[in-house]
């Protein structure tokens, strides 16, 4: 078995290009963020799991992976969980897949992403940065055992200053909660002033059983939430904010973004005509992705 095909959903507007995809951890991330969409996956649920076979299998897989298209580490659970420091299954992953020049996009909210950094110097590769608020309350809410946004503030100026491309995701904003301009415009100034290239950003998408997980913890953000998006619509399985309201978000935000001279996607939102660059990050390595394809 080659390496995994991420799966690309049109139906829910995902415009992502052909990519693999590896998730070292199974189970419920231990940052243990409020709207997790992974719920809705089996895979995805109970505690933490280390794939402790992937350190071995790998390679085994690298090797009968003829297309060199990028890695995404990860969709569903964060590739540096806390259990990463001592099982490192993902920098395995990552060693092996370098060694052999797989472009690696890197998805996370972790500053233990820092430690491999010697990996993504050895191929290109992209680090997308999860930072939804710079507001420390708000990140507790939402994101509890997370590190706190500075922490990944000073991690991506570290990975730019190796000069490795980084955008930060804004994903999710979730209205009334993380959604003020004022906020997420000192986001977007921090970005510029460490040197990241882009900004991603996507409204939240509610799945089934978030909105009780979210109950369990804080009843009212619940009831409110659940009267947001109430004139929502359920796409792919995702019910989303009232296309109104999402577009005036994310357009809002762009000028934003435009304004400190970023480039600028949305993620799985139907508004293609806002975007300046793909969402993922893989147009910055494009150029040795497609020397890849035409030697394949």
């Amino acid at each position: 078995m080659g390496l995994p095909v991420f799966s690309i959903v049109r139906s829910a507007f995902c415009t992502c290009l052909p990519k693999y995809n590896i998730n070292p951890y199974l189970g419920r991330c231990a940052h243990n963020c409020l709207y997790c969409y992974a719920i809705k996956f089996p895979s995805f649920t109970g505690p933490v799991t280390p794939r402790l076979k992937l350190k071995e299998e790998i390679l085994e897989m690298v090797k009968k992976t003829r297309t060199r298209l990028p890695v995404m580490f990860s969709d569903s659970t964060d590739p540096y969980q806390p259990l990463e420091r001592e099982y490192e299954i993902t920098r395995r992953c990552l060693e092996v897949l370098a060694k052999h020049k797989f472009p690696l996009l890197i998805v996370t909210k972790s500053d233990l992403v820092t430690r491999d950094i010697d990996i993504f110097k050895e191929t290109p590769t992209v680090i997308s940065m999860t930072i939804t608020t710079s507001r420390d309350d708000i990140a507790s809410l939402i994101e509890p055992n997370a590190p706190k946004p500075h922490a990944r503030f000073s991690a991506l100026k570290k990975i730019v200053d190796e000069n490795i491309p980084a955008i930060i995701r804004i994903d999710p904003i979730i209205p009334g909660v993380n959604s003020d301009m004022s906020d997420l415009r000192r986001v977007v100034s921090e970005a510029s002033k460490i040197g990241v290239k882009q900004i991603t950003a996507s409204t939240m998408k509610i799945v089934r059983g978030v909105l009780s997980a979210i109950r369990n913890v804080n009843p009212r953000l619940s009831k409110k939430l659940a009267e947001i998006y109430s004139d929502g619509e359920w796409i792919g399985g995702y019910k989303y904010l009232n296309r109104k309201l999402r577009l005036k978000i994310l357009s809002a935000l762009k000028v934003i973004t435009q304004e400190y001279g970023l480039e600028y996607a949305t993620c799985r939102e139907g508004f293609p005509e806002l975007n300046t660059t793909i969402c993922d990050g893989t147009s910055y390595c494009r150029k040795t992705l497609d020397k890849f394809l035409a030697s394949s």
